[in-house]
């Protein structure tokens, strides 16, 4: 194919003419530096191409090469524990090799051609493959066997399979497909990044995936295979609430996508996450987790492509039985490089200059998760749980982003800066936040913790609720001035507030808390108000039923250990078992 020569440059955006056989969302290279990009217009032979570099330097009539091939990923051994940039560059091989500022014009296999894998066969000569089905593995670290699978489009009988150290690129098997051809299998897979990988068939959402916090597993729970909003201003701790999820959570794989964040907040997640130990095996939480870091002085273009990038990845494990995490922080960024190329194409602007594609393409994301039956002869279930924060300007939920954002996900967490300032985290507001998971994982949670488990939920959010009408009055006229019901609705909602949907993420216990322990948290709070309300009615005053010990219990139970929740069941029977205290 002939190249191209550029016409006009405008920020990150390059028009070339002469690009006759180009085709849309085609990786192109720019100028002499071949400055990496991607088409995303075509009229005629004249192409729009958004480069993923700092386009400084570029003129009218320098060349631009075209490579036939779309915007793709590398996927294979290697991945875990990497970081890359937007467009899968591995920071860590770009650092070795122009030192730490990535140098225009750098080109770094994503994956490491030189390294030697083990490779392990689990099929042998003479067996019948189709796409999806594992040729065998690699131990690629100590908490993920990599599956190596048959592409998708490739189905026919091993010829030849092999044992041994292999980089990515040699041939581990020979697969004679039904044409005659013969396909040379490698452990590595291209895949184009706007493609969906292909599954056989999408599961109902009946499983929740357990994070260990509590305002979400107890009241807003989110299905493996869902999707999540976390919009909150800035703050409220969208990343902690991210980086929480992506340690506690049941996930076997964790990527995480940091799109055009703050340096400095990229920074902390790269020196955290590698410190971070995974709660189940004590190893490295970075053996199960894939970076992608795109800060916001990095070029606009690339950040558009990360979030594509990352759900790829995610994709890639899904097909070999995993469940995966997928935490995008934030989509607000990309939404804003969408409308910053948009502007340059001078296409129609939207709603606040976004474009109008802008709920389409949000929705494209967001429903690529889902739990799936994969791929392939044998019978595996794979689930990609996407969770994405969204940062509103001032905070703003009317914002067109978020708003794009609620119509496609099922859960809504709902950061708030009073709650932040309150210093209650994390800081989700009960009232306006919601889970349409809830009937579907129901099943779940009565099989697996309690069949009441969501009977006390539904009673602790009505308790909550009338706290919130009775504040008014309380702001007016003091709490004093209620009847003694109402004063101990608002001590129970106070409990429930400080004493369970309060967590320390820095705390070494109450950071994380099983099914089981909530359950007993909030049965041991629900049955004191029971209780309490039986007390009052056989005549023990406010002030007294104020004054007993059981309120510092319920107080103590988030400090108690996983290990020990046979003394929240104690404390159950000691709260059955209160009695009204003697007059002297």
């Amino acid at each position: 194919m002939k190249e191209g020569k550029i016409v006009k440059i405008a920020g990150p955006l390059v028009v070339a003419e002469g690009l006759s056989g180009a085709k849309m969302y085609e990786v192109v290279y720019v100028g002499k530096e071949r400055l990496m990009g991607e088409i995303i217009e075509l009229r005629g032979d004249r192409a729009s191409i958004q480069v993923y570099e700092e386009t400084g330097g570029l003129g009218p009539g320098d060349p631009v090469f075209p490579s036939g091939a779309p915007l793709s990923v590398e996927l294979g051994p290697g991945l875990i524990e990497s970081i890359f940039d937007g467009v899968e560059r591995p920071l860590d091989a770009i650092r070795e090799r122009v030192g730490d500022f990535i140098e225009r014009g750098v080109h770094v296999p994503a994956l490491n051609r030189e390294k030697k894998w083990h490779f392990v066969p689990t099929k042998k000569q003479g067996d019948e493959v189709t796409g999806g089905d594992p040729l065998g593995y690699v131990q690629e670290t100590p908490l993920v066997k990599h599956i190596i699978m048959v592409p998708p489009d490739v189905e026919g009988v091993i010829e030849e399979i092999k044992e041994g150290e292999f980089t990515v690129t040699d041939t581990i098997a020979r697969i004679k497909k039904k044409d005659g051809e013969i396909f040379n299998a490698q452990m590595m897979q291209v895949w184009p990044v706007r493609k969906p990988r292909p599954y056989k068939e999408k599961l109902p959402p009946t499983i929740p995936m357990v994070t260990g916090q509590r305002v979400i597993d107890t009241f807003f729970p989110v299905a493996k295979g869902g999707t999540a909003c976390v919009p909150g201003p800035f703050g409220s701790g969208k990343t902690v609430i991210q980086h929480q999820l992506a340690k506690w959570s049941d996930a076997d794989i964790v990527v995480y996508i940091g799109c055009g964040e703050r340096g400095n907040e990229m920074t902390d997640v790269l020196i955290e996450f590698p410190e971070l130990k995974d709660p189940r095996s004590g190893k490295p939480l970075m053996n199960r987790t894939v970076l992608i870091a795109n800060t916001s002085n990095m070029p606009v273009a690339a950040r558009e492509a990360s979030v594509y990038t990352g759900i790829t990845i995610a994709e890639y494990f899904r097909d070999m039985g995993y469940t995966v995490a997928l935490m995008a922080d934030s989509t607000s960024r990309w939404a804003e490089a969408m409308r910053e190329i948009s502007g340059r194409l001078e296409e129609m602007p939207g709603e606040e200059g976004y474009p109008a594609y802008l709920a389409a393409r949000v929705a494209q994301f967001y429903e690529r998760a889902g739990r799936v039956k994969c791929l392939g002869s044998e019978d595996k279930e794979g689930a990609l749980t996407v969770i994405g924060a969204v940062s509103p300007p001032g905070g703003d939920l009317q914002d067109p982003v978020v708003q794009a954002t609620l119509r496609v996900v099922k859960v809504f967490w709902s950061l708030e800066a009073k709650l932040a300032y309150r210093r209650h985290f994390p800081a989700i507001n009960w009232l306006t936040s919601y889970s349409l998971y809830r009937d579907t994982v129901k099943g779940y949670f009565n099989n697996n913790v309690a069949k009441d488990f969501f009977d006390l939920t539904t009673e602790a959010m009505k308790i909550l609720e009338k706290e919130a009408e009775l504040e008014e009055i309380v702001r007016l006229v003091g709490a004093e001035s209620l009847s003694p019901d109402d004063q101990l609705l608002l001590e129970i909602a106070r409990s429930i507030r400080e004493d369970f949907l309060h967590q320390n993420a820095f705390h070494e216990v109450d950071t994380y808390a099983s099914l089981k322990k909530q359950y007993y948290m909030l049965k041991n709070i629900l049955e004191w108000y029971k209780k309490a309300g039986s007390l009052l009615k056989r005549g023990m005053d406010i002030k007294e039923l104020k004054q007993l010990d059981i309120w510092e219990k319920l107080a103590r139970m988030k400090y108690y250990p996983e290990s020990q929740l046979n003394e929240l069941e104690k404390l159950l029977e000691e709260i059955k078992n209160v009695t009204q205290p003697a007059k002297s």
